[in-house]
């Protein structure tokens, strides 16, 4: 059975948005070993300058890297990631899973994106669309296509 690990950072407030999750975690688990992973975020300063971002970067980074196996196959949810369809992500998942011993990985950074560090690792970086989501709905759109790639 194909394991899947969705490592967040940040939580989901709306209730609209948990419902959807938990709904798409049901029916993954009907084809896979699921688990979401929420890490903590950071408070981000109004006057955040880049050297405080890059830092709040790298925390939340180093909270993400140690939550990935060695033998986990990563795929960082990236706007400068690659472009595919449904097929393409059942196809992505496919191989990972026959390649792989861990997990399928995906990873959704906080509200700054990903640090370099956690790119580096990633054996595949994904765009949905070169357009900026909030990272709660980015949640639901990666769970609806895993359900529909399952």
């Amino acid at each position: 059975m194909l394991n899947i690990k969705i490592i967040t950072v940040g939580s989901v407030k709306e209730e609209f948005y948990r419902n959807k999750i938990n709904e798409y975690m049901t029916s993954i688990s009907k084809h896979s070993n699921a688990s979401i992973i929420e890490l903590k975020d950071e408070s981000i300063p109004s006057n955040a300058g880049e050297a405080a971002v890059e830092d709040i970067k790298k925390r939340e980074g180093e909270r993400i890297l140690s939550s990935i196996d060695s033998t986990d196959y990563v795929v960082a949810l990236c706007i400068d990631g690659r472009l595919t369809n449904t097929n393409g992500v059942a196809s992505l998942m496919s191989k990972a899973s026959a390649d792989y011993t861990g997990c399928v990985c995906f990873i959704i950074g906080g509200s700054l994106g990903l640090n370099d560090a956690v790119i580096r690792r990633a054996n595949y970086k994904l765009s949905f669309s070169r357009m900026t989501f909030p990272h709660q709905l980015m949640r639901v759109m990666l769970l609806e296509q895993i359900d529909a790639a399952l």
